[in-house]
């Protein structure tokens, strides 16, 4: 069946439409639109998405209708992230954006995310990079896959995202205290390590790659790339732990003066940092960074296997 299938991925700080011929490869993308959002900013003190919010959401998705139709798409498949899979209203967020635009947002399990981004990893750096364990940074939480062959054989899903951590721990305060920050390192290196369980040492011994926008921020600011390609960066451990103190050290609000931080991820940044950090420890890095993650690994499954895909969002009461 010949016709464009695309994703839109909707995340904290945008959403994203990408799309591919079927038949095409990721790497030759028809259509890529992204439209900014700052959910980050609409959540309230009880973890509901207030209508500034919501609408936004709505408005992303009529210019993803939008634009998907100029292009001919003839599937378009639209997911939503933890921003606002675990508002305290997900479920009114999904009827309103589906009674207002038609299109009906679906939720991933944070190990479905897992595996997903494991996916698109591995068929990114090929099967002759060997086994592979793939850490993704979210806002809200952290995903953990890993293994051989094209499916994870390991996935794992922890609390630990960036937006989260900053707001348990209070690091998007002016001076955040050095208490904080090693009480938020000691907790990720305990929470990765009790989720590997008796598998740490087996998949420390896999190559170790990030594909999260927070860990390729972190790359871009350590500024190195990896041996024997010019596209791919590596994000070492001695890195971030020099940046650590150097976040730490800026008021929330001045983080993006460290070149590689973006202003809508600034006041995450440390807490996404101190995360890295922990799981640089943990797995021994340095992490290759992919450029691909969840949105191509939907990609990837809508292309060759979507009733697996589908079938595992069934019975799930917010992405019926």
């Amino acid at each position: 069946m010949r016709g464009t299938v695309a994703v839109l991925d909707v995340g904290c700080f945008s959403a994203r439409l990408l799309g591919v011929d079927r038949g095409g490869s990721l790497l030759e993308p028809v259509l890529s639109h992204k439209t900014r959002l700052r959910l980050d900013r609409s959540l309230d003190a009880s973890g509901r998405l207030r209508d500034d919010g919501v609408e936004s959401v709505v408005s992303a998705v009529r210019v993803a209708n939008e634009v998907a139709a100029r292009h001919g798409v003839d599937e378009l498949f639209c997911f939503a992230t933890s921003s606002i899979r675990d508002s305290a209203n997900a479920d009114e967020v999904v009827e309103r954006v589906e009674a207002e635009t038609g299109r009906r947002l679906r939720f991933f399990s944070g190990t479905d995310e897992a595996r997903l981004a494991y996916r698109a990893a591995r068929v990114w750096f090929g099967a002759g990079v060997g086994p592979l364990s793939v850490l993704d940074v979210g806002g809200g939480t952290l995903e953990l896959a890993a293994g051989h062959g094209l499916h994870a054989d390991f996935a794992r899903s922890l609390p630990l995202g960036a937006r989260e951590t900053t707001r348990a721990w209070r690091l998007d305060t002016e001076r955040p205290s050095e208490e904080a920050i090693e009480a938020l390192r000691s907790h990720a290196i305990e929470e990765i390590r009790d989720a590997l369980g008796e598998d740490e040492a087996r998949l420390r011994e896999f190559g170790v790659v990030g594909c999260s926008k927070v860990l390729r921020q972190l790359a871009v600011v350590a500024g190195r790339r990896r041996k024997g390609t010019i596209r791919t960066r590596e994000l070492h451990l001695e890195d971030v732990r020099e940046l650590v103190p150097r976040l730490a050290a800026l008021p929330a609000s001045r983080r993006s003066e460290v070149r590689g931080i973006s202003r809508p991820r600034a006041r995450q940044a440390l807490a996404g940092a101190v995360v890295a950090e922990a799981l640089l420890t943990v797995f021994g890095g340095p992490a290759a960074i992919c450029p691909w993650s969840t949105t191509h690994g939907v990609l990837l499954a809508l292309l060759h296997d979507a009733d697996e895909l589908r079938q595992s969002l069934d019975g799930r009461v917010t992405a019926a």
